[in-house]
């Protein structure tokens, strides 16, 4: 059968009891990233062969796999941290084997929005998560429909298109509208910073950021 086995986003011990049993027993392992798999594997002893499995060469991948997993192998996929599939290869393959009667199943585990969400302090009961933002094509689309969305939303982004990205929240949201950043989740320098998108974007703009990033906007209100 296929896992799709989460991995910490930023400490190690974050790591579950499960996951560690799922990657030793699997016949193959998938990684977005071989380099930064072979680290984890290493650091808890586990000595297997890992194949790249990423957002380039996903599609043309698929049908051998789906031949690994008809002769009855054990493949488990992993992303560079957080839960296959959530902004990262997993869809195409998981909807192979529904498509073929393979059984799968996802382990509980790390993913980084939901923390991020949960720290926020901006209502969690009702949200959306949006992922990466287009770059260019359909990106000022997407936020025009948004600034009406009256639950909370959650975005990925990468540090050097942050102040890019709350640019474009203020131009859309609006300056008071609340937000929250949080950078490197579950990792020493973890940082959360909330405040109106201006006070966001002030604090960025003097402060350049590094590492992984989750932004948490409230939804729009009267």
């Amino acid at each position: 059968m296929l896992y799709l086995v989460p991995t910490p986003v930023g400490n190690l011990e974050d790591i579950t009891l499960r996951t560690l049993s799922v990657l030793k027993l699997a016949d193959i392992i998938l990684a977005e990233d071989t380099r930064n798999a072979s680290v984890l594997l290493r650091h808890f002893g586990i000595d297997k062969k890992v194949y790249a499995h990423h957002q380039h060469n996903e599609h043309a991948a698929v049908a051998e796999i789906i031949r690994w997993l008809k002769e009855q192998k054990n493949i488990a996929l992993i992303s560079d941290a957080g839960t296959p599939g959530i902004s990262d290869p997993g869809f195409l393959l998981t909807r192979a084997c529904i498509e073929n009667e393979i059984e799968l199943t996802c382990l509980p585990g790390a993913t980084a929005f939901v923390p991020a969400l949960v720290m926020s302090g901006i209502p969690c009961n009702s949200f959306v998560f949006e992922g990466f933002l287009p770059v260019k094509k359909g990106r000022q689309t997407k936020l025009k429909l948004l600034s009406s969305e009256t639950r909370t939303m959650v975005f990925y982004e990468s540090p050097h298109k942050l102040i890019k990205t709350l640019e474009d929240f203020i131009s859309n949201f609006g300056p008071e509208r609340r937000g929250c950043v949080v950078r490197e989740i579950s990792k020493i320098f973890e940082e959360k910073m909330r405040g109106n998108m201006s006070e966001l974007l002030q604090y960025y703009t003097a402060h350049p950021p590094k590492g992984e990033i989750v932004i948490v906007v409230e939804g729009f209100s009267e």
